[in-house]
């Protein structure tokens, strides 16, 4: 038992050794959220498609005549609380943190669709607001591969996914993403039976479904080389 415990904490040692300082961690954590927000804006903007989950947010904003920020906001919320029922335990650091990045996205989000409007992005031709939403999904998938490589919190969406794929599908993120996109699937298509429009789903949702993997591992490899995937683990390396 002593050996196994021995074991035990020279794995999370080594872990610790293996990470990046609190402070790029944190960084990085800031540029991708923000970097995500000013790109899904964009894509909202344009309406030529966005990620399922933002797509069912926007069908929400129009249902309801709100602000897109606040459905994402409530989603995230109730997306926080679904992570908790997952895990069969509270985790009060995934918690809140998640509130926190969740709250800030919503705002930002908010800002720069009302940014991209005012600049007239949506009366743009159409193959120049094609150009631009492609642009926006691969700024996000940058942006994802920041928060994602810092590990301290993340997007309620993609932490639901790293569950469903670790916790019930024994890795297999596309049983985990069929799952996930289940949800805003089944919210679009109830607002589009009140509203008989839909938003926000054209060739960038495509692109969003089969090319966000690829393009986030791509950031991974060739953009922030300094920053590394890190291990959950808050307290930083000693140098």
């Amino acid at each position: 038992m002593q050996v196994f415990q021995l074991l035990r904490w020279k794995k999370w040692l080594n872990m610790e050794e293996k990470n990046d300082s609190l402070s790029l961690r944190i960084t990085a954590l800031i540029v991708g959220l923000l970097i995500n927000a000013i790109a899904n804006g964009l894509t909202v903007s344009t309406n030529m498609g966005t990620s399922p989950w933002t797509a069912s947010e926007v069908n929400l904003a129009h249902l309801f005549n709100i602000p897109v920020g606040l459905p994402i906001l409530i989603v995230g919320i109730l997306t926080i609380i679904v992570n908790q029922i997952l895990l069969k335990h509270f985790d009060k650091i995934r918690f809140f943190g998640e509130l926190l990045f969740i709250t800030c996205f919503s705002y930002f989000v908010n800002i720069f669709v009302d940014f991209f409007d005012r600049l007239g992005i949506p009366d743009l031709p159409v193959w120049l607001k094609i150009i631009l939403c492609f642009s926006g999904i691969f700024s996000f998938c940058c942006g994802i591969s920041f928060y994602q490589r810092a590990n301290l919190f993340m997007h309620p969406n993609d932490d639901t996914t790293n569950i469903l794929r670790f916790e019930y599908f024994k890795g297999n993120v596309v049983k985990a993403q069929l799952v996930n996109f289940s949800v805003p699937t089944l919210i679009i298509v109830i607002c589009v039976l009140f509203t008989h429009k839909v938003y926000s789903i054209n060739v960038g949702t495509i692109l969003c479904l089969f090319a966000n993997g690829p393009l986030i591992n791509f950031a991974d490899k060739y953009l922030w080389h300094s920053l590394h995937h890190n291990f959950r683990i808050i307290k930083p390396i000693r140098k």
